[in-house]
């Protein structure tokens, strides 16, 4: 039972180690492709952070931006594959902070493509996130199953 689950967190790992790798090989000095697709949805951020706090009070660096999601989603899956509790937690992280604002099917009109494209990712991520709740749940329970153990007693002669 051990191999196998090292195999399916490493499977599932490989989502987001790739994805963390090639955006690390794509960054370059204006952060890569990820920074232009970001670029737009943090401003819309800014203008929301502005107008709900006032004058100019968060500047978001798109480059820092794609930097943290780089490490959130690389450093969360290698401890995740280890089954740690804080590699899912980190990807728990980044999953809460970027579908709302990466896949936007809000924005869009129910019969278009691109609502459904973006509705489609958003519910994966969303199951993504579930998986990552499953794990964390069942590396709690199990270990407070292991815990209530009795030891057998010892058979008198």
């Amino acid at each position: 039972m051990g191999f196998f689950s090292f195999l399916g967190r490493l499977l599932f790992a490989s989502l987001f180690i790739l994805s963390a790798w090639q955006m690390f090989n794509d960054f370059g000095e204006d952060g890569g492709p990820a920074a232009k697709e970001w670029a737009t949805k943090l401003v819309v951020v800014e203008k929301f952070l502005t107008s709900n706090f006032g004058k100019a009070t968060v500047k978001i660096d798109t480059r820092h931006f794609v930097a943290a999601c780089i490490v959130l989603k690389g450093l969360g899956g290698l401890l995740f594959v280890f089954g740690s509790s804080s590699g899912a937690f980190l990807l728990m992280y980044y999953l809460i902070f970027t579908t709302p604002l990466l896949y936007d099917f809000y924005n869009f009109n129910v019969g278009e493509p691109e609502f459904v494209r973006l509705l489609s990712e958003f519910l994966q991520s969303v199951a993504l996130f579930g998986a990552l709740l499953f794990f964390l749940g069942m590396k709690n329970s199990i270990g407070r199953k292991q815990l209530k153990k009795k030891t057998p007693k010892q058979k008198t002669a």
